[in-house]
């Protein structure tokens, strides 16, 4: 037979070829879906994230103050706005202004770096750099197009900000409201075997998220205020933006945390010079390890455990996917699924929290009943 012919080596590598190929091809689909759909998508995981934030502020207005659960949810989402809105006019033209005035500092800081260049083993002297420079400068110019191009494509227009904001913000206040009627109107479209282990696989996916979500603010938290109060040692400019952009930057993983540090380096190089940016890399490098190998681990523990090849590719596909939104989305979402599918396939991360059928069963009445509730107040009326 011709099937007899071809060596067996070549069947397992045709056998893993076309696997591979249309996994390949699955992974692309499911990238280039993100991509469309994100006006959709990273609205709904910001509500998530919210929700597991803002849950247990609606928990004590029910349960403490007998608030009715409706309005205990529109107090939270009226309550969030006023807290953000508020620390924006606050600080927002102070940190817009520092923002523009750092951007200044690393650029020339980035001057100043090439020109200690020239006084290194590496011969590298200024008609050289002025070559490279220039050369860049004509690569980016031929491709000025393309740029334009891709920048649009990971980006949002503000329109789409706006629509986004308003959808994170309806679905925050459903969410909060009647999150686990949603849930289990969602797992009723399951087979009814698969109902419960899709329940509890859900409730220890929302543990991550809110291990994730409460860990990251204070590890990025404690990144802001240990470079901050380093800088301000030193005695740098722009200590305040300097210390809000480390702590926006550092829930993006590993990258937030390079970029931040060069920026921090480069000010402390252009303001004070070479000894002051060794002082500061120093203290960067210092607060990283401490994050690293202290805060995430006791924060984290094992719960949200992914290996860094996973959280690097998670990264690079949620900014191919939705630009930096979509870098700060990836990891938690990532994490998320993990524990799911972990426990779907028999490995549960959250042993202590055990079966819970009740819990299940009583949101399931809960959703027949509204039906009825319904049609009695229906004809009551």
């Amino acid at each position: 037979m011709a099937r007899d012919s071809v060596p067996l080596s070549v069947r397992i590598a045709a056998a893993w070829s076309w696997r591979v190929l249309l996994i390949g091809l699955g992974i692309a689909v499911l990238v280039l879906g993100l991509a469309v759909a994100k006006v959709l998508w990273v609205p709904v995981i910001v509500a998530l994230l919210l929700t597991v934030l803002l849950n247990p502020v609606v928990d004590v207005l029910v349960k403490r103050l007998r608030f009715p659960r409706g309005l205990a949810a529109g107090l939270t989402v009226v309550g969030l706005i006023a807290v953000v809105g508020g620390l924006l006019t606050l600080a927002g033209q102070q940190i817009i202004q520092g923002f523009a005035d750092l951007w200044d500092q690393v650029q020339s800081g980035f001057q100043e770096l090439l020109n200690q260049l020239e006084n290194t083993p590496l011969g590298i002297d200024s008609a050289q750099i002025d070559e490279l420079l220039s050369e860049l400068g004509t690569q980016i110019g031929d491709n000025s197009g393309m740029v334009v191009s891709g920048a649009l494509s990971v980006t949002t227009t503000i329109g789409q900000v706006l629509i986004g904001m308003v959808i994170a913000l309806f679905c925050l206040l459903f969410f909060l409201k009647d999150g686990s009627l949603i849930w289990a109107w969602l797992l009723r479209l399951l087979p009814q075997d698969g109902r419960q282990r899709a329940y509890e696989a859900s409730r220890r996916g929302m543990v991550t998220l809110g291990s994730y979500t409460r860990a990251q603010i204070l590890v990025a938290l404690a990144d802001a205020v240990g470079i901050g109060i380093g800088a301000a040692i030193l005695g740098l400019p722009l200590v305040v933006p300097l210390t809000v952009l480390v702590f926006l930057a550092s829930f993006i993983p590993f990258v937030g945390a390079i970029a931040t540090g060069i920026v921090a380096v480069l000010v402390a190089l252009v303001d004070q010079g070479v000894g002051t940016a060794i002082a500061m890399l120093l203290i960067v490098v210092g607060v990283q390890q401490l994050e690293s190998n202290v805060l995430q681990p006791l924060l984290l523990g094992h719960a949200v455990s992914l290996h860094p090849v996973a959280v690097v590719l998670a990264v690079a596909a949620g900014s191919l996917s939705a630009g930096i939104i979509g870098a700060l989305l990836a990891v938690p979402a990532v994490a998320t699924i993990n524990t799911v599918v972990l426990y779907l396939h028999g490995r549960d991360k959250f042993p202590y929290l055990g079966l819970d059928p009740g819990s299940f069963e009583a949101e399931l009445r809960k959703l027949e009943g509204a039906p009825a509730q319904l049609r009695r107040r229906s004809r009551e009326s």
